[in-house]
């Protein structure tokens, strides 16, 4: 490895233009003289991971992408609320790898006491509630609600964004969310407006599991099973 430092974030879906919305949520956390923060994308998956099916299907060219980046990354992200394949990855490289669901989930927990969740479908939801109970958050979950549309509709901001401000009012006023956790990173580009119409915390994921990522690289760390 080179001495420039890199975290690489994978979006294990194969579009494009999500994945260049990732990139440009990140640019806040690139710095002069620290990690280069690369993004890529998982030509072998699918236009938007939204079924279990969905998410056993990339683990195999997710690892397959980790061994080959390797010799020259310093910590991998994976960018899927799902968190596909979090636990091969960890088994392919000695780097770290975090997963964007735990990393958001964790950092919205560090600014409220209960979170709420803006899903894409309502399908998406059941897979996220048996997330949280295995990472023992369920208690701290106030809601978990989808806007109707799939990962490639998110870049219509006509109706995504109203829709999300609609979703996320619904997870503060009935819910009683005080932070809200985007559950998708295809909705990225929302999170500032986001945050201005329902004047509570919103997190970005991805910008969450970045900054964990910073951190284990500048001290060391490194993730287990």
């Amino acid at each position: 490895m080179n001495g420039k430092r890199r975290i690489l974030v994978v979006n294990p879906n194969s579009s494009v233009a999500v994945t260049q919305d990732i990139d440009a949520a990140l640019e806040p956390l690139r710095t002069k003289g620290g990690p280069e923060i690369a993004c890529a994308t998982l030509a072998e998956g699918p236009p938007g991971i939204q079924t279990e099916m969905h998410t056993v299907d990339v683990v195999a060219p997710l690892c397959a992408l980790v061994k080959r980046e390797d010799n020259t990354t310093d910590a991998f992200v994976i960018a899927c609320f799902s968190d596909p394949g979090l636990y091969p990855a960890r088994e392919t490289t000695a780097k770290p790898v975090i997963g964007i669901m735990n990393a958001g989930m964790a950092t919205a927990m560090n600014l409220a006491g209960r979170v709420g969740v803006i899903a894409i479908l309502p399908q998406s939801i059941p897979r996220h509630l048996r997330n949280f109970r295995a990472m023992g958050i369920i208690d701290r979950v106030a809601g978990d609600r989808a806007v109707g549309l799939n990962v490639v509709d998110l870049a219509d901001e006509g109706r995504t964004l109203d829709k999300m401000i609609v979703t996320g009012r619904a997870l503060k006023e009935q819910d009683g969310a005080n932070a809200i956790v985007m559950g998708c990173a295809g909705m990225a580009r929302y999170r500032a407006r986001m945050e201005d119409a329902l004047g509570i915390p919103v997190v970005d994921p991805t910008q969450a599991a970045v900054a964990m990522a910073l951190g284990a690289v500048a001290c060391g760390w490194r993730t287990q099973q």
